[in-house]
């Protein structure tokens, strides 16, 4: 795997959104909701639609075959990505059906006096799913909380953790405040107590190496959209043994060997769970994602990252009645940067930035027990990828200085 330090003018003509040329500003600080898209991957997919467009592993004539070896060679490379093997890696819609998939899954063994223990931090994908299915199971749901310093309370893990845990499910980096969990810790923490351990990659899988055999996650689930993939594809990981012992999440072609009018026989892994036609064209698309992060370097990319959430912190701290979110500076974060200007709405503000070509998220961003926690309704998120230069941050904290003159703050 590549390390040293990214070409970041080379990167950004590889997206050709960013390479566009005679378009009005456009200054993209939104790569937590949605990373752009290297024409690699484009051609991929392009590909596919133009030369062999067919349903894989049916089909016994040349197109299907090749969209068959296309589409599991898409499986081979992903997985390569974060050290599995092919058939620990299920091809899903994103890190949303991944972890839902889990959910409803693993939910099926619980019951009054179990516990799932998630954080304050998660998602709502990883949160919604398990609060809901404890209504119908009856296991309780329990949340790690944060230290002042907006990191992980692991002292408080420790104690939470214990012999009623079933499942501990947390995020590896938070999309609203950047903080990175201890998620190596937090594995041996679960299983110590027979627990099984999950990990929401959607913010880390593509921006720094991730190894799941050095985390000794179960399972580990991620989006394509925010690793320079396309829509609508994602995956999960999941030891081998583990998967074999889930029952299937969704029913239909392709995920059986055999039915009957009276049963049915499950296919081998990771087809047992990918009932149904798949998005071929997003899981060779995600092969060549995974492909281009490996060819940036990984280390290369998570360093990128570090120095321009660094440079972004510092520029946008030092602006007058502001507030930033997260872990402070020279603390492991991910590159994300979230903040508020005065009572300014952060719908208002990411308006105000749009009108001058600033591509940023405003809201609660999927975490709404979290912002209640902060004690706001919301935040102004801008967040980086490997293409992100300083011209892009320079812009941001221009038109933020905008913004204060326009809300008088």
């Amino acid at each position: 795997m590549k390390s040293g330090k990214i070409d970041i003018k080379k990167v950004r003509r590889d997206f050709p959104m960013l390479a566009a040329k005679g378009r009005k500003p456009f200054f993209y600080l939104d790569s937590a909701a949605s990373s752009q898209t290297p024409a690699s991957v484009l051609k991929a997919m392009d590909g596919f639609y133009r030369k062999y467009r067919a349903n894989v592993h049916r089909g016994m004539y040349p197109a299907s075959e090749t969209a068959t070896a296309a589409y599991e060679d898409g499986r081979r490379r992903i997985a390569e990505l974060v050290n599995a093997a092919p058939d620990e890696i299920v091809l899903t819609r994103g890190a949303t059906e991944g972890l839902n998939l889990l959910a409803y899954t693993l939910s099926t063994r619980l019951g009054p006096g179990d516990e799932v223990v998630l954080t304050v931090m998660e998602h709502h994908s990883n949160l919604v799913p398990w609060q809901q299915l404890a209504k119908v199971r009856g296991f309780a749901v329990k949340f790690i909380g944060l230290t002042p310093e907006m990191t992980l309370d692991l002292e408080a893990a420790k104690k939470l953790i214990g012999p009623k845990t079933k499942v501990v499910s947390a995020m590896h980096i938070s999309n609203a405040l950047g903080t990175v969990v201890p998620v190596k810790e937090l594995a041996a923490l679960a299983h110590r107590h027979g627990a099984v351990f999950i990990v929401d990659g959607a913010q880390s899988v593509g921006h720094r190496p991730v190894d799941v055999k050095d985390l000794d996650c179960d399972f580990l689930a991620w989006s394509g959209h925010k690793m320079f993939g396309p829509t609508g594809i994602g995956a999960l990981y999941g030891k081998r043994e583990m998967l074999r012992g889930l029952p299937p999440f969704l029913y239909g072609g392709d995920m059986i060997l055999e039915v009957s009018l009276e049963d049915s026989v499950w296919n081998d892994l990771p087809w047992k769970f990918e009932a149904g036609t798949p998005n071929i064209a997003g899981g060779i698309g995600l092969g060549a994602a995974a492909d281009y992060v490996r060819g940036l370097g990984l280390e290369a990319i998570a360093a990128h990252e570090r120095e321009m959430t660094r440079y972004a912190l510092a520029k946008v701290s030092a602006i007058p009645g502001i507030r930033v979110f997260g872990p402070p500076a020279g603390t492991d974060r991910g590159g994300v940067v979230s903040f508020a200007l005065g009572d300014v709405h952060p719908h208002d503000m990411s308006t105000i930035l749009a009108s001058q070509g600033i591509c940023v998220r405003g809201g609660h961003h999927c975490a709404m027990p979290l912002m209640r926690l902060l004690g706001v309704n919301g935040t102004t998120r801008a967040s980086l990828s490997a293409y992100t230069d300083k011209a892009d941050i320079d812009a941001l904290v221009a038109a933020i200085k905008q913004a204060a003159k326009i809300f008088k703050v």
